[in-house]
C-alpha cells in the first residue's frame, strides 16, 4: 500500500461516522470505489476491471470521468460485498429519499 493511500485509510477510519455520512454524498462515485477498494482488502482498480470483465483502461477512463451507469455500480457493490444506496434529495427540504 503506498503512503498515500495508507495516510487517506488511516484518517478515514479516525473521522466520526456522523460526519462521514453528512459528507459523504459530496464524493464521486470513483472516489466512494476508491475508498472501497482499500477498505476491501486493497483491491487494485485493474483486478476490480478484470472482475467486471472489462480492461483496465476502459474501467480507469470510467473512473476518471466518474461516469458509471447504476448497472455497473450495482455489479460493482456484488464483487464488493456492498449494497448500492440511491438517495434523492428535496431541493427546497433537504431530505433525503
Amino acid at each position: 500500500m503506498d503512503v498515500v493511500k495508507l495516510l487517506f485509510h488511516f484518517f478515514y477510519f479516525f473521522i466520526d461516522r456522523e460526519i462521514k455520512n453528512k459528507y459523504s454524498i459530496y464524493m464521486s462515485m470513483a472516489q466512494k470505489i476508491r475508498i472501497l477498494l482499500v477498505k476491501k482488502g486493497n483491491l487494485s482498480e485493474a483486478e476490480l476491471a478484470r472482475r467486471l470483465n472489462t480492461s483496465p483502461g476502459n474501467f480507469n477512463q470510467k473512473m476518471k470521468r466518474d461516469n458509471f451507469a447504476e448497472r455497473e455500480l450495482r455489479e460493482i457493490g456484488d464483487i464488493l460485498g456492498c449494497d448500492v444506496k440511491m438517495v434523492f434529495t428535496d431541493r427546497q427540504t433537504g431530505e433525503e429519499t
